[in-house]
């Protein structure tokens, strides 16, 4: 009796955080998703000095720091640039590539730095690289496991948590990758590619990005209480 009211009762708290915690959460990240895409494409309307394209600034960032074996490829979309580590190629979004704006060649020195950590063998990097399987996953089935912990079993839910932990574990440690990233290009960018007027232009589209990486991380930890309010109902 007292252990049912114990449970009950501390999964309840839990419900009544997350349901406190996420509504902030979603707002926080709708005005991150706002904020990166405004200021992405402000810049994106203003001429780096430089004059390089953002293949350009890559390819010079790769070559001077030992990387000649990484490729660059254009991407369709936008903000789809990333770095992918498994076949060692950074794919820039046509407006990146192309483009020689500020926001581009942020963007694509932003990718790069995530090939200089791939390089450097950054611990942080290689771990969410380890990760990132189980999250998707975990990100793929999870209401789908708390629809059969409800039909079938508590234990389904169960599994569904563990995995989705690996998702919150994913955004945790993308934080430091991101800003990490971030930093080594605008060390890159200021040593002869941007000039000293531009470095706050640059810095403002690098840190609009990464409060996207924010907001996903604290959904995903409003998200994780609210699962785990749902295995406490299913139990009792």
């Amino acid at each position: 009796m007292y252990g049912g009211y114990y449970y009950g009762g501390y999964y309840g708290g839990i419900d009544s955080i997350a349901f406190i915690l996420l509504m902030p959460a979603l707002l926080f990240s709708l005005y991150a998703q706002f904020k990166v895409t405004s200021s992405f494409n402000k810049y994106l309307g203003i001429q780096s000095s430089s004059g390089l394209t953002g293949y350009e600034v890559a390819r010079l960032i790769l070559d001077r720091n030992g990387l000649y074996h990484i490729r660059i490829e254009p991407i369709g979309g936008n903000l789809t640039d990333h770095y992918d580590p498994r076949n060692k190629v950074i794919r820039l979004s046509r407006n990146v590539y192309n483009g020689r704006s500020v926001a581009a060649v942020s963007v694509a020195a932003h990718e790069v730095g995530h090939a200089i950590q791939h390089g450097e063998g950054y611990f942080p990097l290689i771990l969410r690289n380890n990760i990132a399987p189980i999250a998707s996953i975990g990100a793929r089935f999870v209401w789908f496991l708390i629809l059969l912990g409800f039909i079938i079993s508590p234990f389904f839910i169960e599994l569904g948590i563990l995995l989705y932990v690996a998702v919150v574990l994913f955004q945790v440690i993308t934080l430091p990758v991101e800003f990490n990233a971030s930093r080594r290009a605008l060390y890159q960018l200021e040593n002869g590619i941007i000039y000293h007027d531009e470095v706050e232009s640059s810095k403002k589209v690098l840190n609009a990005a990464a409060l996207t990486y924010v907001g996903a991380t604290l959904v995903a930890l409003a998200q994780l209480l609210r699962l785990m309010a749902m295995f406490g109902r299913r139990r009792d």
